[in-house]
């Protein structure tokens, strides 16, 4: 029996199941999963950013495997920590789902003339994250932003209730859930108006590195380019120094024989930045660590100074 530790919700559970029953059937291994609450699920009344630290969402996972209390946890790659904590490693990296953040709008709000965010001026959109705000605050200012926080299901259910006009999501989660939106509608944005968030849609099934047994089951389970391309885009993060507040959006897609990167930091009002202010990347080429290299040389200098 293999013991998946896992947070309790809904999304959290359903991934957990799904990366289950991929091993049981590659393996034929049984396997539980036990529920093991964090601190990002504990606190609920501050916004993300606020709240701060790293492993959020992961530091209790990582304490139980440790402790050989679970064998192994699935987690959203991109609220891990850029670097593996002491004596854990990622096992494995299943095939990525879609990257693309979404717009689950009340029908009421929807301007179908707005193009790519079709919102009416004014809209409440409920969102927590510093990129997510700044990219879309760029390219439309009227919108009115404001936090959101709770599980993908209760995110919804305030654009229902009418906290939020809108509420921006990330299409993997929305699609492994198969959560049902009747009555809203919702809007995929172009990966150049928001660059997702450093591996977004990718999962990440992390066992202890000393763990033979484990890590040779997990490897049924690993799709290597989906590790390429999401180790690409968090070596940006970990090169910047940043963490999962950090406003920075990087995909990186295979193309052939090559790899293409694309990237968006934005400004932090939190600075005394100017939140219109933003630089971009759009490169090419054979090797996606040696884009990535690139890229964080040549915005290391702006991440301690302010844009404009």
């Amino acid at each position: 029996m293999i013991v998946f530790g896992s947070r309790g919700s809904d999304l959290a559970l359903c991934q957990s199941r799904m990366v289950a029953a991929a091993l049981t059937a590659a393996t034929g291994e049984e396997v539980r999963i036990d529920v093991i609450e964090t601190r990002g699920d504990r606190i609920l009344d501050k916004p993300l950013p606020m709240i701060g630290g790293k492993g959020l969402f992961t530091e209790e996972l990582e304490n139980a495997l440790r402790d050989g209390r679970i064998d192994a946890a699935v987690h959203s790659m991109k609220d891990l920590p850029v670097c593996d904590p002491d004596g854990l490693t990622i096992g494995a990296v299943p095939e990525r789902r879609s990257p693309h953040d979404v717009l689950i709008c009340a029908p009421s709000a929807v301007d179908v003339d707005a193009g790519h965010m079709p919102l009416r001026v004014g809209s409440r959109v409920g969102t927590s994250s510093h990129r997510r705000r700044s990219a879309l605050e760029r390219l439309r200012p009227d919108l009115q932003f404001a936090d959101v926080r709770g599980n993908v299901p209760t995110r919804v259910d305030k654009v229902r209730r009418g906290d939020y006009d809108a509420v921006v999501l990330a299409a993997a989660g929305l699609d492994r859930l198969q959560l049902p939106i009747d009555g809203l509608e919702r809007h995929e944005l172009p990966l150049d108006w928001s660059t997702p968030a450093p591996s977004q849609g990718v999962l990440a099934v992390q066992c202890r590195a000393d763990d033979q047994r484990i890590c040779e089951l997990l490897a049924h389970l690993n799709n290597p380019v989906a590790a390429m391309c999401a180790n690409a885009e968090r070596d940006v993060l970990y090169r910047l120094g940043g963490g999962c507040s950090m406003p920075l959006g990087v995909l990186v897609t295979p193309q052939g024989s090559t790899f293409r990167m694309q990237a968006a930091y934005y400004s932090n009002p939190e600075h005394g930045q100017s939140r219109a202010a933003a630089v971009f990347a759009d490169v090419t080429g054979e090797d996606a660590m040696r884009l990535a290299a690139d890229v964080a040389d040549q915005w290391r200098p702006m991440v301690e100074a302010p844009l404009r």
